[in-house]
């Protein structure tokens, strides 16, 4: 592919399960040096079982896959001193430390922002964590079912008001999410240091992710409303914006936010032109008005389609709606397809599997991806090119400091 947008980046990451590891890969998805620093029992997310992706799979990880690919694996024990100096070497190699260990740890080890800072001034310092590094939770453990999902906001304006219980979110919404977030951040970084040659700390926490996610809902707290959750049945206010239920009971979600400008077209396509002359739907403020009188008109006619017919006669008219797609039906879905939304981890020993790649592209093609390293896989090649010889390779593994 030529070079790529973080050719000659070096990343040292010193983390674990799926936020900040995601951050990593994608920037080795376009290049970076990722080397990850691994405690001697490994990542604890490499024993995570979870909707058979995972140590579940019967095969390849694919949840360690997905958050790791394209990196380096060293192990170190960075409670001993040998293992520690290790790690300062790596940083000394290093244009980015990204790190999602808690502040106390951190600066346990001799790693805060102002150590690394003042030893490493060009060092872009990136940090994910779940509640910011200010306030009484800044030291408390943070996943993103519970910074992002609960403490965040999500879960309580996504359920709809007549469960009992809130709604669960799917697998590391959270953490992909803000792994994204802090990549732009460390590239934002990145291009400061090349201006400046100054190092920054970038920060990114799960809190603040779901907040940006809400930032509508924000808002509108903001301006005093209690933003809470709604059927998708019809729309709150504009009968066109909402989800409708098919024959087959499938749904499909019309987006017309400019309603008045497709209402016609659509009656028509629909064969029923005689809703247009109707006074009562005639334009928005009529429509909003007596909005139940047209939602049950519009749920009638969906009921009369099944869900492909009503894809195909939708199809042939320019006006914003979709599908309400499975999951495995984006696996065959033609946009996916020719915008290569997944792709291809081929294997040295033959064979392959699939994945998700990164949503940014890079003249017009994705990141060719490779597979995760395993567990230490590396080490003995990285300590080699910092200048090790066999023998003191040998000594660290005696002293316990590598595996």
């Amino acid at each position: 592919m030529g070079s790529q947008a973080f050719d000659g980046v070096r990343v040292v990451e010193l983390a674990q399960w799926v936020f900040v590891p995601v951050a990593g890969a994608l920037l080795a998805d376009w290049g970076a040096d990722v080397i990850r620093v691994e405690r001697p029992d490994g990542d604890p997310y490499r024993g995570l079982a979870t909707q058979r992706i995972g140590t579940d799979s019967n095969g390849v990880n694919l949840s360690i896959a997905l958050a790791n690919r394209g990196k380096r694996s060293v192990a170190l024990d960075l409670r001993c001193e040998e293992g520690r100096n290790l790690l300062n070497q790596l940083l000394e190699t290093a244009d980015v430390f990204l790190t999602n260990l808690r502040p106390g740890a951190l600066d346990r080890l001799g790693l805060g922002t102002e150590e690394l800072s003042r030893r490493f001034p060009r060092l872009v310092y990136a940090r994910g964590h779940g509640f910011g590094v200010r306030g009484p939770d800044a030291d408390r453990a943070g996943y993103d079912s519970s910074a992002f999902w609960a403490q965040g906001g999500m879960a309580h304006v996504l359920t709809p008001p007549e469960r009992e219980y809130p709604i669960s979110q799917r697998g590391a919404m959270g953490d992909r999410n803000g792994a994204m977030a802090l990549a732009f951040g460390v590239a934002g970084a990145l291009l400061r240091r090349e201006r400046t040659g100054q190092g920054s700390v970038v920060d990114v926490s799960l809190l603040a992710t779901a907040m940006w996610t809400l930032s509508s809902d924000v808002l509108s707290a903001l301006a005093g409303g209690q933003p809470r959750g709604v059927s998708g049945r019809g729309g709150s206010v504009n009968p066109l914006v909402g989800s409708y239920r098919t024959k087959d009971g499938r749904h499909i979600q019309l987006v017309f936010l400019q309603a008045d400008r497709y209402w016609a077209e659509f009656c028509r396509l629909i064969g029923r032109a005689d809703l247009v002359e109707d006074p009562r739907f005639a334009a928005l403020r009529a429509r909003g008005e007596n909005r139940e009188a047209c939602v049950v008109e519009l749920e009638a006619e969906f009921a009369r389609r099944t869900f492909e017919e009503w894809k195909d006669l939708l199809a042939r008219i320019d006006v914003p709606w979709a599908p309400v797609q499975a999951v495995e039906e984006l696996l065959t879905d033609p946009q996916v397809i020719a915008n290569d939304y997944i792709g291809e981890v081929e294997l040295e020993g033959g064979g392959s599997y699939a994945m998700p790649t990164v949503p940014v592209q890079f003249d017009e093609r994705p990141p060719a991806l490779r597979r995760a390293p395993e567990h230490g896989e590396h080490t003995e090649t990285v300590l080699l090119e910092l200048g090790y010889s066999w023998e003191d390779i040998a000594g660290l593994k005696d002293a316990g400091a590598i595996v």
